[in-house]
């Protein structure tokens, strides 16, 4: 179900000219709300063209047209238009990426699953749209580790597991810049690493950290940060021909930042490059480091109006985009000089718990327009149009 949140058209199409603002303020409205999981909150979202994939804590994703807002996916036997249809089970759908006609989807019941998505069109309403690939770790990896006693690891008191599986929630998903990486974490302390064209665990980092790991991000440059309830972000680096020789591991842990005095939930690289790293904690804070000139990531701001939680980030061009336990949204300027916060969505009736988003045309070169997607323990998936002078 679409609510628009305004009835005529003629308030469809805003300007910065129709009202009197300054010319630093921006303006933002909420355009729609989408309340198709109306029986489970959202738990994920991501973004690809006019494609918009959302998911929730019943294990089902659907698959929105960005512009209409209307749903795509054929309807599954279980009713509603979803992609995950029958096997829409696993729990919560934490995490989201896209890799061409490739959907990964992370799940509270421990696993990956992979989804080839096929060429969807409006006016297509037969045909398969969707279609269930593999499910991570794959039973050829699970079948040659468990046999050999090497790849067994211990995952708590007297319990053991190969190396290939996760053993807890999986909460976030990240891809290389080439994608032939996938690189998960998990509440079981984790951090993995998947080839995308046979989805084989070719590493893995047992106690990765000192308490679940809550988000991933990757720099353009193929640095890893992991950022955990233990109030740590831990940076991952690959290792070069001669310390792979040495480590017998293709990555390894470079740095440890520690500022933070809460557990980490949410990650962002924005800049040049990814040269900015925000990070967003149970205090409420975002920090925002930066790499010094002897090579040190350090801290560079702190942005603070949240007043619970920050539980998940997204950037948007040049706008930080966050969103806490508080019910609000706020946008950030993204800048290594400047962190003012633009504006404060308001509008859900729980806590936020997913953000994406794109720019779009406004048609008129004084101002920027961007369209920010935000999902809630609410569940609802409201859409915000938001216009920035660019002067």
């Amino acid at each position: 179900m679409i609510r628009y949140c305004h009835e005529t058209e003629e308030e469809q199409d805003i300007s910065l000219e129709d009202y009197q603002v300054s010319s630093s303020q921006p303006l933002h409205r909420c355009i729609a709300t989408l309340a198709c999981h109306t029986s489970s909150y959202i738990s994920s979202l991501t973004l690809t063209g006019k494609r918009l994939y959302t998911g929730s804590n019943d294990g089902v994703v659907r698959l929105w047209n960005a512009n209409t807002l209307e749903t795509l996916a054929e309807a599954s036997s279980s009713g509603g238009d979803v992609i995950t249809g029958e096997r829409g089970g696993g729990g919560a759908v934490k995490s989201l990426v896209i890799l061409a006609d490739k959907l990964f989807t992370a799940h509270q019941d421990q696993k990956i699953r992979v989804w080839k998505i096929n060429d969807v069109v409006e006016e297509d309403v037969g045909g398969k749209k969707y279609m269930h690939l593999a499910t991570m770790p794959t039973m050829s990896d699970r079948l040659a580790k468990c046999l050999m006693p090497k790849n067994q690891v211990e995952i708590r008191r007297h319990k053991k597991a190969s190396w290939v599986h996760h053993v807890d929630a999986v909460s976030g998903l990240a891809l290389s810049r080439d994608g032939t990486l996938l690189f998960s974490v998990s509440w079981d302390r984790t951090l993995k690493i998947w080839r995308t064209t046979d989805f084989k665990c070719l590493e893995s980092f047992t106690n990765a950290h000192d308490d679940a790991i809550n988000a991933v991000a990757l720099s353009e440059n193929g640095d890893i940060y992991t950022g955990s309830s233990d109030q740590r972000i831990k940076v991952w680096r690959k290792n070069t021909n001669e310390e792979k020789e040495k480590k017998k591991k293709k990555h390894s842990l470079v740095s440890i930042l520690s500022e933070h005095n809460s557990g980490i939930n949410a990650l962002a690289l924005s800049g040049d490059n990814g040269s900015l790293l925000h990070s967003g904690g149970s205090d409420g804070s975002i920090m925002v480091w930066e790499t010094d000139e002897g090579g040190n990531i350090v801290v560079a701001g702190m942005l603070r109006g949240h007043t619970e939680s920050v539980l998940c980030l997204t950037v948007v061009s040049n706008i930080l985009c966050s969103g806490s336990a508080d019910k609000t949204v706020r946008l950030w300027k993204c800048s290594a000089t400047d962190y003012s916060c633009l504006a404060m969505l308001e509008g859900h009736s729980g806590p936020v718990k997913c953000l994406t988003g794109a720019i779009r045309d406004s048609g008129k070169p004084s101002e920027a327009s961007y369209q920010i997607y935000s999902g809630g323990l609410d569940s609802q998936v409201k859409v915000w149009q938001i216009l920035v002078p660019t002067s």
